[in-house]
């Protein structure tokens, strides 16, 4: 059964039309929620799907708008059916999310100590595909962001490749399409001003037509409608709709 994509947002961290950029990732009878920022409960309410059918969350950084709602989610979670959500998150980001994100909202004496209180937590190592679901591997790839600050792209199924927020890599691009079998790429775009921590939209019209016509777009920010028709050979994706991958 082929994975199907729902984008519960498709905006970058400044934009107000969209919500953040985050996903359902529907494989099989599996729902995995790919980061689960500020507006992701909002956008999850949206689109009528309750929290408790979501099976686990994969964070690919901590910044708030791929972070902001794992409070929300944990405490609905813990306080209403109960049951842990699982929790993937590569093993250098434990810390920093709960010390530096969760612990100051979610922490109670003697209740939610630590992240293991509200989630079930999952280790995921760099370049080591794991297996989620009978229907869903997913690998991480470091790519790089803020200095300083881990963030990781997604290699699914040894197939489809989905961007983290990262600057522009072509060799990376071009290796998992030729090398890897890459057929499908969800990738970030900053569509105005400098590329500095993303990958500009002048950046990926560089590269060549048929790695283009793998890629859609997303994380944009709310001039997204005055690019139509100016992105060469790559589509936006829409927050909401269902893409079959």
């Amino acid at each position: 059964m082929p994975l199907r994509l729902q984008m519960l947002g498709t905006g970058g961290a400044f934009a107000k039309t969209y919500y953040n950029n985050n996903a359902l990732l529907y494989a099989g009878d599996f729902t995995l929620l790919i980061d689960c920022g500020i507006t992701a409960p909002m956008a999850l309410h949206a689109i009528g799907k309750p929290v408790d059918e979501i099976d686990a969350v994969l964070i690919t950084h901590i910044h708030g708008d791929h972070v902001g709602g794992l409070e929300e989610l944990a405490f609905r979670r813990k306080f209403g059916s109960g049951q842990k959500p699982i929790l993937y998150v590569a093993d250098n980001l434990v810390e920093p999310l709960w010390e530096n994100t969760l612990k100051g909202g979610l922490s109670q004496d003697g209740v939610i100590q630590s992240l293991s209180d509200v989630f079930d937590v999952h280790l995921l190592a760099e370049g080591q595909p794991a297996q989620l679901a009978p229907e869903l591997k997913v690998e991480l790839i470091r790519t790089p962001h803020i200095p300083g600050k881990p963030s990781y792209s997604l290699y699914i199924n040894e197939e489809i490749f989905y961007s983290a927020d990262k600057t522009f890599q072509p060799e990376l691009l071009e290796k998992l399409v030729r090398e890897r079998g890459c057929r499908r790429i969800l990738h970030e775009v900053q569509l105005t001003g400098p590329g500095e921590v993303h990958t500009t939209l002048q950046e990926l019209l560089t590269l060549p037509s048929e790695i283009q016509r793998q890629i859609l777009l997303m994380h944009y920010g709310d001039e997204m409608e005055s690019f139509r028709g100016a992105t060469g050979e790559m589509d936006f994706l829409l927050q909401h709709e269902v893409y079959t991958l």
